[in-house]
């Protein structure tokens, strides 16, 4: 088996192309990353004689925007493993997990807030050409998200010495999607008391307490949201959206607007629409994505662009971690499935999952300019033990019309070494003459679970 990161080393990917490797074992795979993400952070210029890891050298050239790679994991654990490790191996690198919303796909729940304030700091660092690399899982990046124009134009910064008044603070406050709350405990809430202003940004580690004084902004300081005491002051508080969309007047109208003319029927029986306009946006608002903007972006829409790679050394480059392929066949399949189950509900109708995510032929479509690493397993999957009880039923439906239906069963049965547990769906059919013999024979839990 070639040693992979000799094989790296010797030829990595370029722009277009796949180099399929296996993958290292343990957090082996995290120093591999580790070590391609530094040569695509210093750029075409690495230095990367005797072997060793280069230190990522921030040049006076023009930081290109996105994030120089992309780490697609098969499982939402990887992702988050990785994502610690490859800083770990390399502290110089600026490392992100972009994470999911751990909510079920068409669910009336929204995520929480912290999984939103981690995911638009990804997206805001992405944007800018801040970030080295973002790690996610699979399903993660089909889904399709807010374009990087919404951070830009939904960003503010607050100074020190700053003249703004608080009218039009909470106005810039409830425009980006702050909630107005008593006392700040989680990102995208805000508290005014006069003159003093608590502020607890997305993305932000601790809440800021501004004071004015005559409009002006006298002081910004870090304070701890559980004792309420100052920590230390600061220069300037960076503030972005408090959600994934628009939660302006006009992202109303367009919501209701666009409800009418994707969903057919009386709008008026679905919450969320009547909500809409209150100027509300009710829980699980964020499957209606599509609704609230022109056009959505995807993952790719945070990498440096294609023509940009081949002065970036290849920057904008994807690696996989896993069976991509697998996941995506079958996340397609949990949301297919959700959606037949859900598209007939009246009162809340739902978007169709192209809508929402991108195919996996689309994903690869996008990716494939890009250089890409596929780090995958060589281990089988255990298919034979995993659908044994599958290929009892098969062979007992192909026979079921015919003069001995359970003879290919009985065989089945005598051809396992194991012990097994037949069950039926109704007390006629644990009556059938396959289970009934000295060997295996029915019995009832009920009646033992009584009995004990």
């Amino acid at each position: 088996m070639p040693n992979p990161f000799s094989v790296l080393r010797r030829t990595p990917p370029l722009p277009g192309h796949t180099l399929s490797l296996p993958r290292p074992h343990g957090s082996s795979d995290a120093w591999l990353l580790s070590q391609w993400a530094s040569e695509l952070a210093q750029g075409p210029a690495a230095d990367t004689a005797n072997g060793s890891a280069p230190a990522i050298k921030r040049e006076a050239r023009q930081a290109p925007t996105g994030a120089r790679l992309a780490v697609i994991c098969e499982h939402a654990q990887d992702a988050q493993r990785l994502s610690q490790e490859i800083g770990f191996f390399n502290p110089a690198l600026r490392v992100r997990l972009f994470p999911d919303w751990e909510t079920l796909p068409y669910e009336a729940f929204s995520p929480h807030q912290d999984l939103v304030s981690e995911r638009l700091l990804a997206l805001y660092e992405a944007s800018i050409g801040a970030l080295d690399v973002i790690v996610l899982s699979a399903s993660t990046a089909l889904g399709r998200i807010a374009p990087p124009s919404f951070l830009a134009a939904q960003t503010f910064f607050f100074k020190k010495g700053q003249k703004i008044s608080g009218d039009v603070l909470r106005q810039q406050l409830q425009t980006a999607g702050y909630s107005p709350v008593s006392q700040v405990v989680t990102p995208g809430e805000y508290a005014i008391r006069g003159g003093i202003i608590d502020l607890y940004p997305t993305g932000s580690a601790l809440p800021y307490r501004i004071e004015l004084a005559d409009d002006v902004v006298e002081s910004l300081r870090v304070f701890d949201p559980d004792s309420q005491r100052t920590v230390h002051p600061v220069q300037e508080i960076r503030l972005l959206p408090g959600r994934e969309f628009p939660s302006d007047a006009q992202a109303a109208q367009d919501l209701r607007a666009r409800w009418r003319e994707v969903f057919e029927g009386d709008p008026s029986r679905c919450s969320l629409y009547k909500d809409a306009a209150k100027g509300l946006f009710g829980a699980g608002i964020e499957y209606y994505l599509p609704l609230l903007f022109d056009k959505t972006a995807t993952l790719f829409d945070y990498l440096p662009p294609c023509d940009q790679q081949s002065d970036l050394g290849g920057a904008g480059a994807i690696a996989t971690v896993g069976n991509i392929d697998r996941a995506f066949l079958e996340f397609h399949s949990d949301i297919e499935n959700r959606y037949r189950f859900l598209k007939a509900d009246i009162e809340r109708p739902v978007l169709a999952p192209s809508r929402l995510y991108l195919s996996a032929e689309e994903f690869f479509i996008q990716a494939k300019p890009r250089a890409r690493l596929a780090l995958q397993s060589e281990t089988p999957e255990p298919k034979a033990v995993l659908h044994s009880e599958r290929a009892a039923d098969r062979v007992i439906g192909e026979q079921i019309t015919s003069a001995q239906p359970f003879q290919r069963s009985q065989k089945f049965q005598q051809s396992q070494r194991s012990q097994q547990l037949p069950t039926s769906r109704s007390i006629e059919r644990r009556q059938i003459p396959s289970l009934s013999s000295e060997a295996c024979r029915p019995i009832s839990w009920a009646n033992r679970i009584s009995a004990s």
